[in-house]
């Protein structure tokens, strides 16, 4: 998923939060990022850029007719989904030439004599136990045991709510989310969440649906397959993983679907413990705050309270033995990538392979490495932005940020469907945009965050304990505006509406998004509408129910909620209309708000591209045969360059909010006049989209 809001969505957002940045300032595993050279030679880097190619370009498919075809068929078709990957394109490149600077930092972190407790230290022990094949497979199960007999010995709903609150407190709860953020009504300070979870499919229609079938059926197979190997007898292995799959169609079924969690509104709901407490009688939330102490007994936000409902009539009617069987199957599941490799290949062959068509399972090091950043993203990012991240880029993202900014603001002055009540406080909310370029501006510190030599799986709970405490040491407190939800060395950007804030890591600021030496074309149709698309989310259908100061808050009339609501359901309906596979359309309500974030972002990049123009007449001139308006729109596809495996579409097409990439390439032009223009497009040709069809919002 590529380019995110930062909006409370269940367990996704609860992982990243617990994972964010911190207060003190780390003693620094190596200068300060402010005033370190990047010190790291690219040279020795394998993976070759990805930029806009005159000699990619195909001839036989007119830019008229599918942009995307035009700039990236030939590439598309020359580079298929490697084998150890489900996708393949712009962003997995920059991810593989990221990955490939971690990956020289962490091995220079676990060769050098680093002092104990450091950065460095933490880094290179989690490296090094994760490397250690050998010792990983002699262990097998064992360093899951103590977890497992505790499981086994739950007996009864006291026993079993026990274990839940207490794994909670581990940062080990299955059966649903809690995480801190942003009170929705006051955004200036943190409260707990609650939501739905304990799905171990990809969400709620893979239970009910018929197309999801066979998928259900090697599921069932998979949970056997793992209790078998954890040491239950098969035969009861089999029937455990059946009572598994009931247990979990029960939560699917009382679950909101994807679509429905869009719904801010859906996704709060204040309470206090007690008044929670007389809904779910089998289960207390008193005593769950008091185990995780935590200041959340007067007020936490209690999401899908029909999904609690259901949890507590299951606490009441559903043997030990099934609720022992869930437990187990997902503790040893969710520990998997750390235990030897039967358990590891049993994950890989049902999640990569069955569900989404990866047919290799990547390098060690490359998994190993997930495990670093999952544990220590921030420390290794520290190292990362001191080794590669030129002080230029920043400067000159912030002039990008600046132009993107005066292009919107000149939009909202003129929108003709917004009455100017509304339109004031849209420039309100404009105004109070904060962005964040490359990396936090104060370091997280890693102190009391112990590793050893020892143990992969236990650094890695150690990692999560750690994490999750400090995410809940948040709650009660004001909101720290300094905190990233991403580390430097993620190849993305996302929108936090809470907090009206737009972040862009570090990593995703090379080609083809941005380079320094490009014409502005490229910059401007690259991260000016990265840009662009992250500042429209603080107006798409969920962001703009936020106001200025982040509070979750109505600032539209009636009448322009309305018209813009119109606008947007043309918006569903022009996805709705793209069939990414035979039979499967995109859905448009689900990627709705990405979508909005495109338009609006390529209009604005659009904008502020004229802009740059006219301040450099010079820098107006026609590249490779192409124009600077012509080149903008040929990058914006060449972002959008990836191939897919089917398997992996499958999943997207259900649960991804970003529509396919080859409908970005072109769903935001075919709405744009300037597109038509660039490429002297005529009516009637599938890139101009007739009158009656053209979606225009900003």
């Amino acid at each position: 998923m590529k380019f995110s809001k930062l909006v409370p969505l269940g367990l996704t957002v609860a992982i990243a939060a617990s994972l964010a940045s911190c207060g003190k300032t780390d003693p620094a595993p190596a200068a300060t990022a402010d005033t370190a050279k990047p010190a790291f030679d690219m040279s020795q880097i394998k993976t070759p850029p990805i930029s806009l190619n005159s000699a990619d370009l195909d001839p036989s498919i007119a830019a008229c007719t599918d942009l995307n075809g035009f700039v990236n068929s030939k590439w598309l078709t020359a580079n298929p989904v490697p084998n150890d990957q489900t996708t393949w394109g712009s962003f997995e490149i920059l991810r593989e030439r990221s990955l490939e600077v971690q990956h020289a930092l962490v091995q220079q972190a676990a060769a050098s004599q680093a002092k104990a407790g450091s950065v460095e230290a933490k880094i290179g022990d989690i490296w090094k136990t994760g490397s250690d094949e050998a010792k990983i497979e002699a262990a097998g199960i064992t360093p899951l045991q103590p977890q497992l007999d505790t499981i086994a010995a739950l007996n009864d709903t006291a026993a079993i709510t026990r274990y839940l609150r207490d794994s909670q407190a581990q940062g080990q709860g299955v059966l649903f989310s809690l995480f801190a953020n942003a009170d929705y009504k006051d955004s200036a300070n943190v409260i707990a969440y609650v939501g739905q979870g304990g799905l171990g499919l990809p969400e709620k229609g893979y239970y009910v649906d018929d197309a999801q079938a066979k998928i259900r059926d090697a599921y069932v197979a998979y949970i056997a397959q793992v209790l078998t190997l954890s040491g239950v007898d098969a035969a009861q292995a089999k029937t455990q993983a059946k009572a598994v799959m009931d247990f979990e169609t029960r939560l699917a079924k009382a679950s909101m679907s994807r679509i429905e969690m869009r719904d801010p509104a859906k996704r709060y709901n204040p309470v206090s413990a007690v008044e929670a407490d007389t809904l779910t009688p089998n289960f207390s939330w008193t005593a769950l705050f008091d185990t995780l102490k935590v200041p959340a007994a007067q007020k936490f936000s209690l999401a899908q309270p029909a999904f609690f409902t259901e949890v507590d009539k299951m606490l009441a009617d559903v043997p030990a033995s099934t609720w022992q069987a869930y437990l187990r199957f997902h503790t040893i599941d969710d520990a998997a990538p750390y235990l030897s490799s039967a358990f590891e290949k049993a994950n890989f062959d049902f999640y990569s392979t069955t569900l989404r068509g990866q047919k290799e399972m990547q390098p060690r090091w490359k998994r190993v490495l997930e495990s670093v950043n999952g544990a220590i993203g921030e420390g290794l990012g520290q190292m990362y932005v001191n080794a590669v991240f030129p002080a230029e880029s920043k400067v000159q993202m912030q002039h990008l940020v600046e132009n993107l900014s005066a292009a919107l603001k000149a939009r909202l002055e003129k929108l003709e469907w917004m009455g100017e009540d509304t339109r004031k406080k849209a420039l309100e909310k404009w105004a109070s945009f904060t962005p964040k370029i490359g990396y936090p501006d104060k370091w997280r510190d890693w102190s009391g965050f112990e590793t050893n030599a020892d143990s992969y799986l236990g650094n890695m709970q150690a990692a999560r304990a750690f994490n999750y405490r400090y995410m809940l040491n948040k709650i009660g407190k004001p909101v720290d505006k300094t905190e990233w939800g991403m580390t430097p060395q993620t190849v993305n950007a996302y929108y936090n509406a809470t907090k009206n804030e737009i972040v862009f890591p570090a990593a995703i600021l090379q080609a083809p998004f941005f380079d320094a030496k490009a014409d502005p074309a490229l910059n401007y149709g690259g991260i000016g509408a990265v840009i662009g698309h992250e500042m429209m989310h603080g107006y798409d259908d969920s962001g703009s129910q936020f106001a200025a100061n982040g509070n979750f808050d109505n600032w539209w009339t009636d009448s322009d909620r309305k018209a813009f609501t119109g606008r947007t359901d043309q918006l569903v309906a022009q996805f709705d209309g793209y069939e990414s596979l035979p039979g499967v359309n995109v859905k448009g309500k689900l990627t709705l708000g990405e979508n909005i974030g495109d338009l609006g972002g390529l209009t604005v990049a659009y904008d502020a591209l004229q802009m740059a123009l006219k301040e450099d007449p010079k820098a107006n001139v026609a590249v490779d045969g192409h124009s600077q308006d012509q080149r903008f729109f040929m990058n914006w596809a060449t972002v959008w360059r990836r191939n897919f495996n089917e398997g992996e579409l499958r999943v997207r097409l259900n649960t991804d909010p970003h529509a396919p990439a080859n409908f970005r390439a072109n769903g935001a032009p075919s709405n744009m006049p300037a597109y038509a223009k660039a490429f002297e497009c005529k009516a009637g040709d599938a890139m101009v989209r007739a009158d009656d069809k053209r979606v225009v919002i900003w």
